[in-house]
């Protein structure tokens, strides 16, 4: 028998995400972001030099994709993950911030990993390839920042059961690991 799925809603805390184990099914609701290595990089350089970032990053969740162009009467367009490792320059600097999850696919590297356990965060897997599929979970979609990044800007959504899968929880963990274990027996 199948294990229900988690409901959780964002912002996250600690304890939320602390409880979570590799291979768990999640759907997500509330607020995250869209944000890709071209914004990343200006989130960063914005934190180094002292400036406000485009969201408050404490509890929030990081979607990294990259929407197509919305169609008339839809919130957005396509919107599936991106290659996650393009992130991995990044993302220990804002999990340090706070930052509690992260979506996309591939494996991260271990600096992303060993933040991860330090600051209490998570990584999840989207299916890659449903783009399509994963745009009807989004309720609202709107640019937040760096519009002139296009596909990259930062975009605030509203998502409603986003289903996920746990890749690497806080005790640094790794779904895809675990599994070549399991079937190298």
């Amino acid at each position: 028998m199948k294990e229900k799925a988690i409901k959780l809603k964002t912002p996250l805390t600690s304890e939320q995400v602390s409880k979570l184990k590799i291979g768990d099914r999640v759907l997500l609701s509330g607020v995250i972001y869209t944000a890709r290595d071209a914004a990343h990089k200006r989130i960063v350089d914005a934190m180094d030099k002292g400036e406000k970032t485009p969201m408050e990053i404490a509890g929030q969740v990081i979607y990294y994709a990259g929407p197509s162009p919305t169609r008339p009467g839809n919130p957005i367009g396509s919107v599936g993950p991106t290659t996650s490792y393009r992130m991995d320059t990044y993302a220990p600097r804002l999990i340090e911030k706070g930052l509690k999850g992260m979506i996309g696919k591939g494996s991260r590297g271990k600096e992303v990993i060993e933040a991860m356990k330090k600051h209490k965060a998570v990584y999840f897997g989207a299916t890659g390839g449903a783009a399509a599929l994963i745009a009807r979970v989004v309720k609202k979609g709107q640019v937040l920042a760096y519009p002139e990044l296009g596909p990259e800007a930062v975009n605030l959504l509203e998502v409603e059961d986003f289903p996920l899968v746990v890749i690497n929880d806080v005790t640094g963990a790794d779904l895809y690991e675990e599994g070549v274990k399991k079937y190298q027996k």
